[in-house]
């Protein structure tokens, strides 16, 4: 009597222990970095939604997803950051004038740009 794994064509490997181990494999899986922002998003996920965090695990979503916020996140810095930097008028000239300066700006620039990507992405479903 062959069980239902076997009629769908699963296979077994006996262990050393004689016991039959099925051979079980996770389907393709396509690879895509999960980066700083995937994993703060994970992080939220995991204590503010335990439940939807297992059960995409259990359904092999996880890692899409995450990737998928860590790629809308990367993006929407990007965009705020050159959008603020335009309106608060940092350009090129004053690099090359006053580097300091400049840094400073751009720091402030980009913290504030990654505090929005939080609260609008990352700390969200």
């Amino acid at each position: 009597m062959t069980s239902i794994f076997e009629q769908l064509g699963g296979t077994y490997t006996q262990g050393s222990d004689g016991m039959l181990y099925p051979n079980l494999t996770l389907g393709d899986r396509e690879q895509r970095p999960i980066g700083r922002w995937g994993r703060m998003h994970r992080a939220y996920m995991e204590t503010e939604h335990p439940g939807l965090y297992d059960r995409m695990i259990l359904n092999g979503t996880l890692d899409r997803h995450l990737a998928d916020a860590e790629e809308r996140a990367q993006a929407m810095l990007e965009q705020l950051t050159r959008r603020m930097a335009m309106q608060e008028g940092i350009t090129e000239k004053l690099k090359a004038n006053d580097q300091m300066e400049w840094v400073r700006r751009m720091n402030s620039i980009r913290s504030r740009a990654e505090e929005i990507v939080r609260d609008q992405i990352i700390n969200t479903l």
